[in-house]
């Protein structure tokens, strides 16, 4: 019965997962690939805590899709899944440090530390040019 859940809730997120990949994200779906990542990762990243919820769906994903139009953008785009890839995800907020988990959130990396952290409340019942106005202004600080 287990196999059955997992199976329809793999098939479930990934057109989720496919919107950031589509868009240049690369999924992190183990906690060796959060590893690698973090130790290879050289000027800046966004780190996009992907989830099932409407938040989500409606907001977090277009944002971070949309905020790639931008003229200063970070070198490397990743994504892992809360929910999905636990052990990838329980470890990616392993480097987040004393920053509380929050699903969807966006993590905006500098040599390997977050520099501007997007939480949930900050999505969230938000509109999408307040979050992307959010997103683009840590990008105009940190990335260059």
């Amino acid at each position: 019965m287990m196999n059955a859940y997992e199976e329809y809730m793999k098939q479930m997120a990934q057109p989720m997962r496919d919107e950031l990949t589509r868009a240049g994200f690369e999924e992190l779906k183990t906690p060796e690939e959060v590893n690698y990542f973090m130790q290879e990762t050289e000027g800046a990243a966004l780190v996009v805590i992907n989830s099932v919820c409407g938040c989500a769906a409606g907001l977090a994903r277009p944002v971070a899709v949309a905020s790639l139009n931008h003229s200063v953008k970070p070198d490397q785009l990743v994504t892992v899944f809360a929910g999905q890839d636990k052990e990838a995800t329980a470890q990616i907020r392993e480097y987040f440090g004393d920053i509380p988990p929050s699903s969807p959130s966006m993590a905006l990396l500098k040599e390997g530390k977050v520099v501007h952290f997007i939480h949930r409340h900050n999505i969230e019942n938000h509109s999408p040019e307040e979050i992307l106005e959010n997103l683009l202004g840590a990008y105009d600080q940190h990335c260059s």
